[in-house]
């Protein structure tokens, strides 16, 4: 517990000291990029139906962007499925001082007992004055799992059907610029749990004893510090992000039982090319920390490669692959342009991970990679259709997104 505690205090004056550093200014980091000689498939489209507009209108007054992408992928579990992700990407004041706010919907459906609808959004009001986060989700969702840690080969998985419901929402007040903090209500029901195996529970399969009987559910509050210098989630330029969260699931908001856990995540963007930051060419580091704080986490909500709260880390991996009472998450990509005028691009990525489970945390490490080709849907938010292919020890796959994956 005094690691806990210590750990804790770390990442409390981890943030501290952003916002003593900050200046005491509105932030004035949202450089409006010159796409007038960039090219999408939007223009493309325009090009290949002739269409003309009426007016022809500088990109940097354009407030609202749509990107559409219907796609076949397999994001873990059983097979694969239909995917048609819709972003959405607006400002809600001038590009100078407010975030790009984004909103993404990705109904799936594999036209069997797969099916979800997830709804994520990330706002930013005018000024950056506050930054509201939600994540909602219906979800039909049978998915592999392998129990505590790594002691399982990839062959000795059991599928697991459950419904789940989420519901996630984050109020954060800016402190000083780039610097928020805030409370949020999260709650997960997850409901009809059973095993594939008519011999074999859950219960039975993992050796666990909480949330692994017909239904779990938990509720709880959270403290949220975020620290953010990116001006565009989507595809973000050089920069940084910080984000820590506490979160509590006492029994009397109607958790099973009391638990809980910390979450932290930290990224930083570096340009290679400071001289063309119209063009791609770009280190991102992507590193975070989740653990339990106590002994009756439910099983479902233990953390997991895959369940990072976008459901993008693990890239190469089976979502839910490996899963312990803390897991450590670290992954490097370079992305670079292939075309000048931004059309095309690629990456290469990498990610490893550790978990505590059947074994101590950082003692056995799991490896993945992969190269991904990028093609610019929506150059006004700067919206990518990322193709990517990765692979790690007994398991590949192809994945499609509309933006990066961090």
């Amino acid at each position: 517990m005094k690691k806990i505690v210590l750990a804790l205090g770390c990442c409390l004056s981890y943030y501290v000291s952003f916002a003593q550093n900050a200046p005491n200014v509105i932030p004035q980091n949202n450089i409006v990029k010159d796409t007038a000689r960039q090219t999408d498939l939007i223009d493309i489209g325009k090009a290949l139906f002739r269409i003309s507009p009426k007016k022809i209108r500088e990109q940097r007054d354009k407030k609202l962007y749509f990107s559409i992408l219907p796609s076949s992928s397999s994001p873990g579990g059983s097979g694969r499925v239909l995917i048609t992700s819709t972003t959405a990407g607006v400002y809600l004041a001038s590009k100078k001082t407010t975030n790009l706010s984004s909103v993404t919907f990705a109904p799936y459906w594999n036209f069997g007992s797969r099916f979800g609808l997830p709804l994520r959004s990330n706002i930013w009001l005018p000024n950056n004055t506050w930054n509201i986060q939600g994540d909602t989700r219906f979800l039909v969702y049978p998915q592999y799992t392998w129990g505590l840690g790594d002691g399982k080969s990839e062959s000795e998985k059991l599928l697991v059907n459950y419904k789940y419901i989420r519901f996630y929402q984050n109020a954060l007040k800016r402190i000083k610029p780039y610097f928020f903090a805030g409370l949020g209500y999260n709650l997960d029901y997850r409901f009809n749990i059973n095993s594939d195996d008519p011999n074999t529970t859950l219960k039975d399969y993992t050796g666990y004893e909480y949330g692994t009987g017909k239904n779990s559910f938990s509720s709880g509050i959270s403290l949220n510090l975020l620290y953010d210098t990116r001006n565009n989630s989507i595809n973000p330029l050089p920069g940084m992000y910080a984000n820590m969260v506490y979160r509590i699931n006492p029994a009397f908001l109607g958790s099973n039982d009391s638990w809980s856990s910390i979450y932290t995540d930290v990224r930083k963007y570096i340009s290679l090319n400071p001289a063309k930051p119209n063009q791609q060419n770009t280190l991102a580091i992507w590193s975070y920390f989740w653990t339990t704080l106590n002994s009756k986490t439910p099983y479902l909500d233990l953390p997991s490669t895959g369940w990072d709260p976008y459901n993008r880390s693990a890239r190469g991996m089976d979502q839910n692959r490996y899963r312990g009472r803390s897991l450590f998450y670290l992954e490097g990509e370079y992305r670079r342009d292939i075309t000048e005028n931004g059309l095309l691009g690629f990456v290469v990525f990498t990610n490893v991970n550790t978990v505590s489970g059947s074994g101590s945390l950082f003692t056995s490490w799991h490896a993945a990679a992969g190269t991904g080709l990028r093609i610019k849907f929506n150059k006004g938010s700067n919206t990518n259709i990322g193709i990517d292919y990765g692979l790690s020890k007994g398991y590949s796959n192809v994945m499609f997104s509309l933006g990066e994956a961090f």
